[in-house]
């Protein structure tokens, strides 16, 4: 279907909501050299969760040990980039929704440059189903 889209390992996890969480986790990240294509945060009752989608999934799960980190284990969303235009994400929804496939998140943004991307979720029963109807790998 779209040449842009991609299966991405992600991983869960909750932090304490406070000012400095983030950036301090972000420090971490960076120090070690580990590059996220995408992350997404919210609050939880009574703390954050944060989901991590790391470039090499590996590093991710090294670092964690490292720090004593709490990651769930690993998740399967979907990753899509292409060019910016009114609708981008339209066929791709449609297409899924046509099989009876939800999707249950979805992040997206206007990248600039004429470029958007997305990071989005489907049941996990639906995800093999979802790869194979988006072409995704």
């Amino acid at each position: 279907m779209a040449k842009g889209i991609r299966k991405v390992d992600y991983y869960v996890l909750h932090t304490n909501d406070q000012p400095g969480e983030g950036a301090h986790l972000l420090k971490t990240l960076k120090k070690h050299k580990v590059n996220l294509l995408a992350l997404t945060a919210y609050p939880t009752g009574g703390g954050s969760q944060v989901d991590l989608i790391p470039e090499k999934p590996q590093e991710l799960i090294d670092l964690a040990k490292r720090f004593g980190w709490k990651l769930s284990s690993k998740k399967t969303g979907f990753m899509a980039r292409g060019k910016d235009r009114a609708g981008a994400l339209v066929k791709l929804a449609a297409t899924l929704g046509k099989a009876g496939i939800n999707i249950t998140a979805v992040d997206a943004i206007s990248a600039g440059a004429d470029r958007y991307g997305a990071i989005f979720w489907v049941n996990p029963k639906d995800v093999s189903k979802a790869a194979r109807l988006l072409g995704a790998n």
